[in-house]
């Protein structure tokens, strides 16, 4: 039997791996069969491009259909769920955690992320913690996003606001898993 600290230390060594060296081999398959190894569950026609970086793989949640670009953070130690159809375009920055600043300790909490189905999240972005993301929403190009977003919402913005509404049947599936990338 695998005792925690056992647990922890393993999940910590398969983070240091991909980070250092699985996110930049050129295969789609290798870098996701890593991270179900350690946790993660990730659907079917899937694609997470080279030197995106994953913090708590075994919190980690994606969907089917999804498209998450090159050199992303997904930072899952809170939990992070990304449901179908999904796009997190190049540079998106996912964050499920924060210090409290009056912390004597400088201690961290971390709250969990959801991002529902056909959400677009363009590049650049950041998306902090405790939020969902609605249906169909779309956040703008080097957006921060610190509030959830309703369904079909349009936000961009420091701080992001709604700008707009989205108008679409959202019957799509963004598959895009291009070879050697």
């Amino acid at each position: 039997m695998i005792d925690g600290y056992t647990t922890s230390r393993r999940l910590q060594f398969g983070e240091r791996i991909f980070n250092w060296a699985i996110t930049h081999v050129p295969s789609h398959w290798v870098r996701q069969k890593f991270l179900r190894t350690f946790g993660a569950t990730i659907g079917t026609n899937t694609s997470i491009m080279m030197g995106t970086t994953i913090l708590g793989l075994n919190r980690l949640v994606i969907g089917n259909n999804c498209s998450i670009g090159f050199d992303c953070v997904l930072d899952s130690r809170g939990g992070l769920t990304i449901d179908d159809d999904v796009v997190l375009a190049s540079d998106v920055q996912i964050i499920t955690g924060h210090h409290l600043v009056h912390s004597d300790d400088f201690a961290i909490k971390l709250e969990p992320t959801h991002i529902e189905h056909h959400v677009w999240v363009a590049s650049r972005s950041t998306v902090l913690q405790g939020l969902t993301i609605g249906a169909g929403a779309v956040v703008g190009a080097s957006s921060l996003l610190r509030d959830s977003v309703k369904d079909m919402d349009i936000v961009a913005g420091i701080p992001a606001k709604v700008v707009g509404q989205r108008v679409s049947t959202l019957d799509y599936h963004p598959i895009f898993r291009p070879m050697l990338y």
